[in-house]
């Protein structure tokens, strides 16, 4: 059955008598499209173009028919499960390999055949809906396998180039930045996979706080400075707005990268993206204007859904897996605000327009400063189950100035950790042999608060935080570990053992 249409199309096959005719009527007269097939050819033509149900009287059912009927549905795909409605009384037998049969036992009462039928369609809709789902499911597949292949080639790419020494000394700088780039992509796309998955399950929290619009927009344009001038983009604020607004800080400046990433990917060479930052009315609204490729009418209500792409005149080979304008739509939603998009069609840009309510706007707290490295030396245990990744950030730790131990496993790590107690001990969540949360507990039960506990993960979620917090550890790192994020947790680490220290020379 090819299934293209979706149709709901009903088709009545009772070669005797008015059965045929009455049930269209009936069916007609209820606002269902029906049609009469005057043989089994015509009702097996029907099924396979894509019906939406069948109504059969028992006795047009032979033998030959049946058989027919059954290698059709027998090799249906997975989400297609054809309703046959079947008014009883003849004398042929039903073959069980008919499937989805409902049988009504005639005389058929109006009500009950008309229930019967809209039942079979509603069920057929939802398996309509269940391909849809199942081909929207393979696009973002084989978008995603395109995305990920594109900054893993360059990074295989580069490292290959850099290792074989067929690049010069030059060069070699060029080829690192170009591998930490594509890797600050990939988490890029991984983060995103990840919120996607939060917001539309309504398990991200918004961290609300004093928020420096002015501030914020100005940092999202110099982090993508670099790309606009790659492409000869300008980009030009046209107005500030001046105020400290409440809300997710790390989130408002997703927003604000995202719409911004998405005006200078689509905008050619020599043309402007306008950003315009204002407050009035309780509400902060951002504007974002290109004067890129614009969007299509028909594109335009469907911008903000879940891995909806256009046509091939924006360029499939920019990129995108369709996903960025879903999170900026679902983020400013839970900051209570609203996003639309205007266009006047392709060729002629775009603009996005962000409202969300100021709140009380608390005064922004003052800046913390990092505290400047010490010589103090700090003893750590690392234990990471991955080689490449152990072997990586130990040689960043000793960087760092500490001493580390490393295990590759929970047991090994558990007994390094009592053996040798030291100030820090940075452990992945997933081990072999012991999960991390699991040596957190016996660590803290046998050595108490005398050492700081990172646990380091790839699971972010608030309950993951909350799991980690409650298995003993101090601080829940999500991969991949950022070398801000390690400076600052020896740093504590290091504060602690000073603190140790003079409080045994007092």
């Amino acid at each position: 059955m090819s299934q293209e249409r979706g149709s709901e199309r009903i088709f009545v096959f009772a070669p005797r008598g008015r059965d045929a005719e009455l049930t269209r009527v009936l069916l007609v007269s209820n606002g269902l499209d029906t049609e009469i097939c005057t043989s089994g050819v015509a009702l097996i033509s029907a099924i396979r173009a894509g019906a939406g149900c069948a109504v059969v009287t028992q006795e047009a059912l032979g033998a030959e028919l049946q058989t027919e009927l059954a290698t059709i549905f027998g090799a249906q795909p997975p989400w297609s499960d054809f309703p046959l409605v079947i008014l009883s009384g003849g004398h042929h037998p039903l073959q069980p390999e008919l499937g989805n049969v409902t049988v009504l036992e005639r005389p058929v009462s109006p009500a009950t055949l008309l229930t019967a039928v809209t039942a079979s369609l509603r069920a057929r809709r939802r398996q309509y809906q269940a391909r849809a789902a199942i081909q929207q499911r393979d696009q973002f597949l084989a978008m995603l396998g395109h995305e990920l292949r594109n900054p893993l080639g360059a990074i295989v790419l580069a490292t290959e180039m850099v290792r074989s020494g067929s690049v010069d000394r030059e060069k070699v700088a060029s080829r690192l930045e170009m591998i930490s780039r594509q890797a600050g992509h990939l988490a890029r796309l991984v983060d995103d996979l990840l919120d996607v998955s939060r917001v539309t399950s309504g398990r991200l929290q918004l961290r609300r706080e004093a928020v420096d619009v002015d501030e914020i927009v100005q940092s999202c344009i110099g982090a993508l400075a670099a790309r606009a001038a790659e492409r000869q983009v300008t980009l030009h604020v046209e107005a500030r707005c001046g105020a400290v607004i409440e809300g997710d800080a790390v989130r408002i400046e997703q927003v604000i990268s995202n719409l911004l990433t998405n005006a200078i990917k689509y905008s050619s060479s020599g043309r402007t993206v306008s950003i315009s930052s204002r407050c009035g009315n309780h509400q902060w609204e951002l504007r974002i204007r290109d004067q890129g490729i614009g969007i299509a009418a028909d594109m335009l209500p469907r911008v903000f859904d879940l891995f909806a792409q256009a046509d091939g005149s924006l360029e499939r080979s920019e990129g995108g897996m369709g996903i960025g304008l879903t999170l900026v739509d679902r983020l400013v939603r839970l900051h209570d605000g609203t996003v639309e998009v205007t266009s006047e069609g392709l060729g002629k840009g775009s603009e996005f327009i962000v409202r969300i309510p100021i709140g009380h706007a608390p005064g922004k707290p003052a800046a913390v400063e990092e505290p400047a490295p010490s010589g103090l030396a700090v003893h750590v245990v690392l234990v990471e189950d991955n080689e490449d990744l152990r072997e990586l950030s130990e040689a960043l730790l000793q960087s760092l100035g500490c001493e580390v131990t490393a295990a590759a496993d929970g047991p090994h790590g558990l007994e390094r950790i009592l053996a040798e107690k030291p100030d820090l001990a940075v452990i992945d969540i997933g081990l072999p042999g012991m999960d991390g949360f699991a040596v957190a507990r016996q660590v803290r039960a046998r050595l108490g608060d005398s050492l700081l506990l990172v646990a380091v993960t790839g699971y972010g979620q608030a309950h993951d935080r909350e799991h980690a917090l409650a298995a003993g550890f101090d601080v829940h790192i999500t991969k991949p570990m950022r070398t801000p994020a390690i400076k600052t947790m020896v740093e504590r680490a290091r504060t602690a053992v000073r603190g140790r220290r003079l409080s045994v020379v007092r």
